[in-house]
């Protein structure tokens, strides 16, 4: 009797379970098509061999904790104005604000988005966990360059950095010596991804 119900409801189900799983890659389509939330390999780049003089691309630095994490991380220059290919460098003050030692990752995104495979970094506070004790001030320097293969439609871009909490999830011993080595792609992808679901 309620046998087509039980149907639909199934497939109801198996229908949620589908679109969940397709979150991620049209959140990627998404981000593409509007250039929001370019992702950024989290490799150390190599120096650019050649310099274009003939323009300059304008890059702002943005940071925000995502949930409850209790850091602060702020560029010394809101912006840079850089030559395509030249390498630059910015300073950033992260902070603790807890008073516990907690281990920071930062995970960084470009807008608009198909600029995200032109920005190079060569040294980045990103590619490791950081390990901050107690309300303890971090210097960290940014070395990065715009590719000089930029589309030319592309006149400024902004490097934003996503805070996360990852001390739970990390070792006790961690807090107390040098970070054993991880993958750190895996890792990036965790933190991604846990952030999507977290919203």
């Amino acid at each position: 009797m309620h046998t087509p119900l039980i149907k639909k409801l199934i497939l109801a189900v198996l229908g949620m379970f589908a679109f969940a799983f397709a979150l991620v890659p049209l959140y990627d389509v998404f981000c593409d098509i509007t250039g929001l939330n370019g992702k950024v390999d989290l490799v150390v780049a190599e120096q650019s061999e050649k310099v274009d003089e003939s323009r300059v691309v304008d890059v702002s630095f943005t940071t925000h904790a995502k949930s409850s994490a209790p850091f602060s991380v702020e560029a010394q220059q809101y912006s840079v104005t850089v030559q395509p290919g030249k390498l630059s460098e910015v300073e950033f003050v992260a902070r603790n604000l807890s008073d516990s030692a907690r281990i920071m990752q930062a995970i960084p995104s470009v807008s608009p988005g198909q600029a995200a495979k032109y920005l190079h970094k060569l040294a980045c506070f990103c590619f490791d966990q950081q390990s901050l004790q107690a309300n303890q001030t971090m210097k960290f320097t940014l070395r990065f360059y715009v590719d000089t293969e930029l589309p030319t439609d592309v006149q400024e871009l902004t490097l934003s950095y996503t805070l996360y909490d990852i001390t739970d999830s990390t070792t006790t011993s961690n807090l107390k010596q040098k970070n054993t080595p991880v993958q750190l792609a895996s890792l990036a992808e965790h933190v991604y991804l846990r952030g999507h679901e977290n919203g």
